[in-house]
């Protein structure tokens, strides 16, 4: 495998994970922007507690609009608080809700099996389980572990069981 290569399937293994995402309340058209803007910017929040908005935009490269919508559908989720910046009473700072949200946990309950099989077509029955298996072991290898100090995405989606 090349870099290109590993560039596509990661590209392929983001949509197929995003097709595994639960409708967000209301539907998917209710929302400006896509559940992957979503995650990254809930991800950034949960690595950089206490930020603003710009401040995201700048780490992530997404547009501050983007960043904002994002912003509210993690809050109206219950996702994330915010509050004013104590320096600068302007400003709104993020951070990761205290508690877990209903819909965090939703989102976290449900497995990929289903886009993973739809993803893989006719064939999935014999190769669900090998491609199943070789995910588990790059995400063993790959993704920060859950309760290590670097390990945002940990916070977001933690590894499956």
């Amino acid at each position: 495998m090349n870099g290109v290569e590993l560039f596509l399937l990661g590209r392929v293994l983001m949509k197929i994970g995003e097709e595994a995402l639960p409708e967000p309340p209301g539907g998917a058209g209710r929302y400006a922007g896509s559940a992957r803007l979503v995650l990254i910017v809930a991800s950034d929040i949960a690595a950089h507690p206490d930020t603003a908005v710009g401040e995201i935009a700048a780490r992530t490269g997404l547009p501050q609009s983007q960043v904002s919508a994002a912003v509210a559908r993690l809050k109206e989720a219950g996702s994330v608080q915010t509050a004013p910046d104590p320096a600068d009473r302007r400003r709104v700072l993020v951070r990761q809700a205290a508690e877990v949200s209903e819909r965090v946990a939703q989102v976290r309950a449900v497995g990929i099996e289903d886009a993973l099989a739809r993803a893989l077509g006719s064939d999935a029955p014999h190769r669900l389980r090998e491609v199943s298996e070789a995910l588990d072991v790059l995400a063993r290898n790959l993704l920060p572990q859950s309760g290590a100090p670097d390990s945002p995405q940990a916070d977001i989606v933690p590894p499956s069981q």
